[in-house]
């Protein structure tokens, strides 16, 4: 597991989460992972969603290729990804050190969020993810 830098450790930074209404296909996360990489302040990118397995796991058609559309190769930031979930939530870090620059960050990320979603969403700003050890990660040890 790679530990984060010792400036960061401990530092529970601001996210914005935004909850799609309806899943994303390939192509609008394509277009909104490329609209979030121009906003500054951005630390990184979460995304979670219906995963799409590369077989299928159970029925009668169990072990045979999953061919579904929206599993395939999108092009972020220049690097190819293959994308394996249908995306309903992107959990998304700031590096701010007030609240104005928290909020001129959010607002952007609306901007983007408007221009591609169509179907609407719920944009929270809040700390969703962990961002130091729990008791739970010491018990496996």
């Amino acid at each position: 597991m790679m530990k984060p830098p010792a400036e960061y450790a401990g530092v529970p930074l601001p996210e914005v989460r935004i909850t799609t209404n309806r899943l994303l296909g390939a192509e609008t996360t394509e277009k909104i992972l490329n609209g979030l990489n121009e906003i500054e302040h951005i630390r990184q990118i979460h995304v979670s969603g219906e995963s799409l397995p590369k077989t299928i796991n159970s029925g009668p058609n169990k072990g045979l290729d999953n061919n579904h559309t929206e599993r395939r190769m999108i092009t972020v930031c220049g690097n190819e990804l293959e994308l394996r979930h249908m995306v309903g939530s992107f959990y998304i870090e700031l590096n701010v050190e007030d609240e104005e620059m928290l909020e001129e960050a959010a607002g952007k990320i609306k901007d983007v969020c408007d221009a591609f979603i169509e179907h609407g969403f719920t944009l929270d700003i809040g700390r969703y993810s962990k961002y130091r050890p729990s008791l739970r990660d010491y018990r496996g040890v």
